[in-house]
């Protein structure tokens, strides 16, 4: 639980089983997984933004089984092996039960493991809606994917090559083959050229870096091109999307350079702040049990050393995503 916002903030406690309401379903966590926005929302990153109120419990990934339905539940029953990105403000799947809201439920691939399964939700949701909603990705264009080996970029690089796009991303040396492997046709190796000296006149540019490292990605792109940063700064439409218009001057604020930089080069910027959304992950297990997607995991984690995960993934030496299991 963060019982207060910070590193320091977060300890193991005892609670009560929820209950569902009903429209949600109440799921026995079999496994979770850590990603970057679990550090953010712990150190108060998001808290102008997302109202969450400590104490509360961290977790945006989850595989597990159900075992209660709400009286509304149609398409879920006890019994079924789900996956989910559960909404904001209803996060916590580093827990041994979360009630879920049916809408952002569904059920896991039949391919994957638990484990696997877990190590999906939130990256395959962010892969799609950033290159199929907010970029849409036509086939040959070129998309280049920064980070390409990590946990989102990995499962970028995937859909990119499943929309059809000419994909480059950025690798360390000991990692080219493996993002090969994944369907990148190029390889920018970070740690000896600037990809910025070698690529151009890309159509999208996934960044999960910020900072120089997205002023940079403006410059490769062609004219009308789009930046999507899942690390920010937030833009005018954040505020639409969650429903607080009044921030919107705000938010112009925090990304004026950005948008200028990007206006004066012709292209376009815009910050990215994926959806729950079940029926994408229906979707999207389909395309993980043809073979066409894989989950890439580092290492997995018991449920006891969940912090020790954490500060796994905060040290940057994940190649992959890391789970927690019971």
């Amino acid at each position: 639980m963060v019982t207060k916002y910070g590193e320091d903030g977060v300890q193991l406690a005892d609670v009560p089983t929820p209950s569902p309401g009903s429209n949600d379903v109440l799921v026995e966590v079999r496994a979770a997984s850590i990603n970057p926005l679990d550090k953010m929302v712990r150190d108060g990153e998001f808290k102008q933004l997302l109202k969450y109120k400590p104490p509360f419990p961290l977790g945006h990934d989850v595989a597990g089984v159900i075992t209660t339905v709400g009286e509304c539940v149609q398409d879920f029953k006890v019994g079924d092996e789900i996956y989910s990105r559960p909404r904001d403000l209803r996060i916590g799947t580093f827990a041994e039960f979360i009630v879920i809201d049916q809408a952002d439920v569904a059920l896991k691939p039949t391919s994957l493991s638990l484990e696997e399964a877990a190590a999906v939700p939130l990256v395959a949701l962010a892969a799609w809606q950033a290159l199929v909603d907010v970029a849409k990705v036509q086939p040959e264009q070129k998309v280049l994917v920064h980070a390409g080996a990590g946990g989102l970029g990995s499962t970028v690089v995937q859909v990119a090559k499943y929309l059809g796009a000419y994909v480059a991303t950025t690798a360390r040396t000991k990692d080219a083959d493996k993002v090969r492997d994944l369907g990148a046709d190029e390889v920018v190796d970070f740690t000896q050229k600037d990809f910025a000296d070698v690529l151009s006149g890309y159509d999208v540019v996934l960044d999960s870096l910020g900072g120089t490292n997205l002023e940079k990605s403006l410059t490769v792109l062609k004219r009308g091109g789009i930046a999507i940063s899942v690390i920010g700064p937030p833009d005018p439409a954040f505020a639409a999307q969650l429903g607080q218009p009044i921030l919107a001057p705000v938010m112009a604020l925090l990304s004026r350079k950005v948008r200028k930089r990007a206006k004066h080069l012709g292209v376009r910027y815009s910050f990215f702040f994926m959806r729950a959304n079940g029926a994408q992950l229906e979707e999207l297990a389909t395309l993980y049990d043809s073979g066409t997607l894989r989950p890439v995991l580092d290492r997995t984690f018991p449920f006891e050393e969940t912090l020790e995960a954490m500060a796994y993934v905060e040290q940057g030496r994940a190649n992959g995503k890391i789970v927690v299991t019971r």
